[in-house]
């Protein structure tokens, strides 16, 4: 049924601007805005729209998953741009906040509405 149907994802944000700062300056992806709502131009994907939502409560999983050709760097970068990375109980992560060691190494952190992010190691 939808074989050839163009699909996009879509998240929620409890305030628009700080999420168009966030992800426009913070992670310097290009933003868009049309209709009250963002479009987050990822390379080499589809459009991902972020829309408004009053009663937002963010997402309890990661959203969106960013590979990185070298994950310490990338860590200390957005962590001089701001950036809190989380800690998980049993997932023996490094001061830095990486989990290395179980599949890619990777590291969590939320945009300013809570929505879990990470980063993770490109083999």
């Amino acid at each position: 049924m939808f074989g050839n149907t163009k699909a996009f994802s879509g998240f929620s944000v409890d305030d628009l601007p700080a999420a168009r700062k966030f992800y426009g300056e913070t992670l310097g992806l290009n933003v868009s805005e049309e209709n009250g709502m963002l479009s987050l131009h990822i390379a080499g994907s589809g459009d991902i729209l972020v829309y408004p939502k009053e009663n937002h409560t963010p997402a309890s999983f990661t959203i969106l998953n960013f590979p990185v050709d070298d994950i310490d760097k990338t860590v200390d970068e957005l962590t001089a741009r701001g950036v809190r990375f989380e800690r998980y109980d049993d997932f023996g992560q490094d001061e830095k906040g990486i989990a290395r060691g179980d599949g890619p190494d990777i590291a969590w952190f939320t945009d300013p509405a809570g929505n879990v992010l990470s980063v993770l190691q490109d083999r």
